[in-house]
């Protein structure tokens, strides 16, 4: 039987033994695409190729692609696990032609590698083509043996792809297999049938080629291309379990030893199918968190980090449903490296970072889950009290939203307290919520090949900025937002935003008339696909026709930001010699005032290692390091030992920057050509951005230098003022703040007495009411720890009654209410005391012993304590 590694390798070795060139899998994070939230399917990468804005150095390509599918209309998370065939994470072999062969090479390869080379039987295999393309459907008839009857003809929905709303789109062709009636779980539905394309399990696409050959204009209507491209998808999953003779892609060596491994953690059986689900949803949903969190993803509240951490808390969830109450998900990270980390080194270089990721993520969510817990007790609480039986919608959606409880849990910690959920509402709310996923990942090609305005022909874009600051050029391209004017030339010197490191500003001159200039300042440099745009406010009109146009960089805030790019190369190096190799980079931005690197690393980084990181960046701007840029083939940099960043796309051809022999790094930004140009390096802060990601701030150059200068004149202000030497300055500070210390609790005590007098006194006017004795007082200034103090000691002094103590503090409004248990029943210091805060502008809340609240009108403090006597009253009453 052949192994899921070997078959993946024999795909590859099939097409570049047919000219085709092996491009490694993009991540899965896109690569300058904010229209996607995931890489989605292989053709991601070659986009632009399909939109006419880029171009690649070959003309054939194959690769298997990591896929991950879990927003949008591609979101089939909620039915991982519930079947043998869905998963968020896998792979997509593919195999693309940019306008070289077409339909009959594509249909004539798939058929010999399904059929002549992994021998599937003829007898199994069915194509599907698109209703009106009468060409591929007699294509699968001259060049394979498939009957008539087994070229089956389908609309728009099966069998035509589209990009987006309008763009490159075409009819598709896909091949169907035969799993066998086994395989239907729909058998048992009277007048179930079987077929292609059905709603069952029987008939599984393998593989989808979708013939690029039509341009969907904005009307509608679809045009033919002058270049036509072929985008073919297989999936991995499913051709592994095809090929190894399985019913499920989970008895396939590709999840195995993640299942007998889920199994020997949580001595789970799989006895049941509530187990089964369990069990499988873990090892999907572990390899879809170590792939994303290796390229760069981390888990988090909103986009595609809040898309992981609902990943990992649903196979959290399931792996407590199998008894696992301690973090188990981590432990699974070296299987899923080791089966894994060969075809995709990434994995091996960040096991380390996905497992501490994942098991501080685990670790939280198991906080948050017992939170869940008790707020549903609450919740339950209070819905028995009011005699409610139903749990309303939005409360279930919350607790889903928030705190990662499934609906059937929520339904079934229900029915144990003889409650139900409200469904309506919350799949209302549910829908909402996919709907706005569905929009955030819909693909649109606005402002990408719409709204340009052609002033010449030719090429554009070309980037001369690493050698030369200005040159003089030609005006390709014109565009506007509300703002700007958006400006692509033939040749620029000016850096678009990327790899963290700001765009470059600077200035356009253009010569009007014969000596006659004017000047446009440019405010920033962004990419957009292949485009260098430049943006100019507008201010007035932009000369589209002019004798010429000299395009001059900001020379100084082009080296501030090369000094800063550098010396984030430095302070990288640093980190990972003191700190440990575990240590890449999460992220940067390179400005011209300052950097920002966020790091992975696990623990805050203490003063003293700060101080020594910047002495080890300064000692290296000091030794005057040369620094050299080179470019090579990606391999070949590997080899040197060039670090490459997860989340980054790096094409065949990549730029490295090596300084001395100290670091070298995969780099596309600008840079100083000796460190001794960085001047001097300042750390300003450090601290924590996100699970396992830290983050430090810093300064270079004359803002390094100049921010010593302050610090100098602060300490002669701060010495001259505390009549001391700038070396006792600390000592003398030390002091000041232990004499205010104890003046502030020698104070504290006064007030603390003083209220205790006070309270003594407000005692003696203790009521009666009911039979009861209660107490609604003014104090003066009192904190809401001294109320609390003196309602504490009414408690004990009178054993039965009920308390309000209200006071003015600064603007701020105190009040204390509280109950003795023996009379919660007729009165509720949480009700009491939000009753009577609202009246002075304010909330809170407690227990029914004891709570507190603020208010914001220190005027209508009397009239709250008025209400607030009339509440006891009325209660004690009943």
């Amino acid at each position: 039987m052949k192994t899921a590694n070997q078959i993946r390798s024999e795909f590859v070795r099939f097409f570049t033994d047919r000219g085709h060139t092996f491009v490694r899998s993009a991540p899965l994070l896109p690569a300058n695409d904010p229209t996607l939230l995931f890489t989605n399917a292989g053709m991601n990468q070659f986009k632009d190729v399909f939109l006419g804005t880029g171009t690649r150095p070959y003309l054939r390509a194959t690769n298997s692609q990591k896929v991950l599918r879990v927003s949008g209309k591609h979101n089939d998370l909620d039915e991982v696990g519930r079947d043998t065939y869905h998963h968020t994470f896998f792979e997509m072999l593919g195999n693309w032609s940019f306008g070289d062969y077409y339909k009959r090479e594509a249909i004539q390869w798939a058929w010999e590698l399904l059929t002549k080379v992994w021998g599937l039987p003829v007898a199994r295999l069915y194509a599907t083509v698109h209703h009106t393309d009468d060409e591929a459907a007699a294509l699968w008839q001259e060049l394979t043996p498939l009957p008539a009857e087994r070229i089956l003809r389908f609309g728009d929905h099966e069998n035509f792809w589209e990009m987006g709303e309008t763009g490159p789109c075409g009819p598709c062709s896909e091949i169907h297999y035969d799993m066998g009636p086994d395989c239907c779980d729909k058998r048992e539905i009277p007048g179930h049938q079987c077929r292609v394309n059905g709603d069952c399990g029987r008939y599984v696409e393998l593989w989808n080629l979708v013939f690029i050959q039509n341009n969907r204009k904005a009307d509608g209507t679809l045009e033919e291309l002058p270049a036509k491209h072929v985008d073919t998808g297989m999936g991995f999953e499913r051709i592994v379990a095809v090929l190894q003779g399985k019913k499920s892609n989970y008895d396939t060596d590709l999840f195995t030893p993640l299942i007998e491994e889920i199994m020997r953690l949580t001595g789970s059986a799989q006895r049941t199918e509530e187990e089964q689900v369990a069990v499988r949803v873990i090892a999907d949903h572990i390899r879809a968190l170590t792939f994303t969190i290796a390229d760069g993803v981390l888990p988090a509240n909103e986009g595609r980090g809040y898309v992981l951490r609902r990943i990992l808390r649903r196979a959290a969830r399931f792996a407590r449903n199998l008894g696992a109450r301690e973090p188990l998900l981590y432990r699974l990270v070296p299987v899923v490296v080791g089966e894994m980390g060969e075809a995709f080194p990434e994995l091996k270089e960040q096991a380390e970072h996905c497992s501490r990721v994942i098991r501080a993520e685990e670790e939280a969510f198991g906080r948050t889950l017992d939170k869940g817990l008790e707020l549903f007790a609450e919740l339950s609480r209070s819905l028995r009290e009011k005699g409610a039986k139903v749990i309303p919608g939005r409360e279930a959606f919350k607790m889903y939203d928030t705190y990662g409880f499934p609906l059937d849990l929520t339904q079934l910690m229900a029915e144990e307290e003889g409650l139900e959920v409200e469904l309506d509402e919350f799949n209302r709310l549910m829908n909402e919520q996919r709907e706005r996923a569905r929009a955030s990942a819909h693909f649109n090609t606005d402002g990408i090949a719409v709204g340009w305005e052609e002033v010449t022909s030719g090429p554009h874009s070309e980037f001369v900025g690493y050698q030369q600051l200005e040159t003089t050029t030609e005006l390709r391209m014109i565009g506007a937002d509300d703002d700007h004017w958006r400006l692509v030339f033939a040749v620029t010197p000016f850096y678009a935003e990327g790899g963290g490191q700001v765009g470059d500003t600077g200035l356009i001159q253009v010569e009007v008339a014969p000596g006659s200039f004017k000047e446009f300042p440019v405010v920033d440099t962004q990419k957009e696909q292949d485009k260098i745009v430049h943006l100019v406010a507008k201010d007035e009109e932009f000369p589209r026709r002019a004798l010429s146009y000299t395009l001059v960089v900001d020379a100084k805030g082009r080296k501030m930001a090369a000094a800063n790019h550098t010396a984030t190369h430095l302070l990288h190096n640093a980190l990972r010699r003191l700190l440990g190799t575990h240590l890449h980079q999460a992220g940067s931005l390179v400005a011209r005032e300052r950097l920002r690197f966020d790091f992975t690393h696990y623990q805050r980084v203490d003063e003293a290692e700060l101080r020594q990181i910047e002495e080890e960046v300064n000692a290296r701007i000091f030794a005057a390091l040369p620094v050299q840029v080179e470019e090579t083939d990606y391999q070949t940099a590997l080899d040197r030992g060039a670090l490459a960043f997860f989340g980054e796309k790096y094409g065949d051809r990549v730029r490295t920057v090596q300084v001395g022999d100290l670091s070298i790094e995969l780099c596309g930004g600008t840079h100083v050509r000796n460190t001794a140009e960085i001047m001097a390096f300042r750390i300003l802060s450090e601290g924590s951005v996100a699970t396992g990601v830290r983050r430090i701030e810093a300064v270079t150059g004359w803002e390094a230098l100049q921010m010593a200068a302050g610090e100098r004149e602060l300490i002669k202000e701060l010495s001259a003022e505390l009549q001391t030497e700038p070396a006792q300055l600390a000592e003398k500070v030390r002091v000041l703040v232990e004499t205010e210390s104890r003046l502030r609790q020698e104070l504290a005590e006064v007030m603390r007495r003083k209220a205790l007098e006070e309270g003594e006194a407000l005692f003696a006017g203790v009521r009666e009411w009911g039979g009861h004795h209660y107490l609604v007082a003014k104090m003066t200034a009192a904190s809401m720890e001294l109320l609390r103090e003196n309602v504490d000691r009414f408690k004990e002094k009178f054993g039965s009654g009920v308390i309000l103590l209200g006071s003015v503090q600064g603007e701020k409004v105190n009040f204390v209410a509280g109950v003795t248990k023996d009379l919660t029943g007729k009165v509720q210091a949480g009700s009491l005391v939000k009753q009577v805060a609202a009246i002075a502008g304010g909330g809170g809340g407690g227990r029914p012993e004891m709570a507190q609240a603020g208010g914001k009108n220190p005027a209508k403090l009397d009239a709250a304590l008025r209400e607030g006597e009339r509440l006891i009253q009325a209660g004690l009453e009943g």
